[in-house]
């Protein structure tokens, strides 16, 4: 390795600490550019990123409800967060990832950049690489059976149920979709259930209505 990404290490894992103490500051609206020295840690943050040397680095992207946080890593999309969701989420990252999290716009350009073609209507599949790390066996199952409903479709809890291995298990499939780490682009508010309705949705009701009508599953 040579010096100056030896440079670049030491200054990041300095940064891991500040960011860890940024987690805890997040509720109150704090974050890690706005507790570290500006420039210094935006730099160091946004070659980090294009260098691949971030656990997980996160930033903002538009949406109707206001800025979502999104969060990848090396593998993928780690996290995709509501409005008001900004302090838990982050402490969720740092102990269900790693504890190295750091803003970095850079590093989620091109999801920022599906995103806003999905709000507009231009964009039906994501081609964003999805981490489930945090995401176990049966519930895993249930994600890719949720990601597996088109643009425009739905389905129903036992469906995905059966798809992911236990068709009995309609219950158990909706409580992995509600803790869905990365709604919208794992489109889990495609998922209705048999008897009406829309059914739950961690994002709230109106947003789940919101994203079926943009697809056109129903009427606006």
């Amino acid at each position: 390795m040579a010096e100056r990404d030896r440079d670049l290490e030491r200054r990041l894992r300095a940064l891991g600490g500040a960011g860890r103490a940024a987690v805890g500051d997040a509720g109150a609206g704090v974050g890690l550019a706005g507790g570290l020295a500006g420039g210094l840690a935006s730099g160091l943050a946004s070659r980090a990123a294009r260098e691949g040397l971030l656990d997980v680095a996160y930033g903002f992207a538009d949406s109707p409800w206001g800025p979502l946080l999104v969060a990848v890593t090396p593998r993928g999309l780690v996290r995709v967060a509501f409005p008001g969701e900004v302090g838990t989420t982050l402490a969720w990252l740092a102990r269900e990832v790693s504890p190295r999290v750091l803003a970095a716009p850079v590093a989620i350009d091109g999801v920022r950049r599906e995103l806003d073609a999905y709000f507009a209507g231009r964009l039906r599949r994501f081609a964003t690489p999805v981490d489930l790390r945090t995401v176990p066996g049966f519930s895993r199952r249930v994600l890719e059976a949720a990601a597996a409903v088109p643009y425009g479709a739905t389905a129903g809890y036992a469906e995905v149920a059966a798809r992911a291995g236990s068709p009995r298990a309609a219950r158990a499939a909706g409580n992995a979709l509600a803790a869905n780490p990365v709604p919208i682009v794992v489109p889990c508010h495609r998922i209705l259930p048999a008897a009406g309705g829309l059914g739950g949705y961690a994002g709230g009701a109106e947003r789940k209505r919101a994203l079926l009508a943009l697809e056109g599953a129903i009427p606006d």
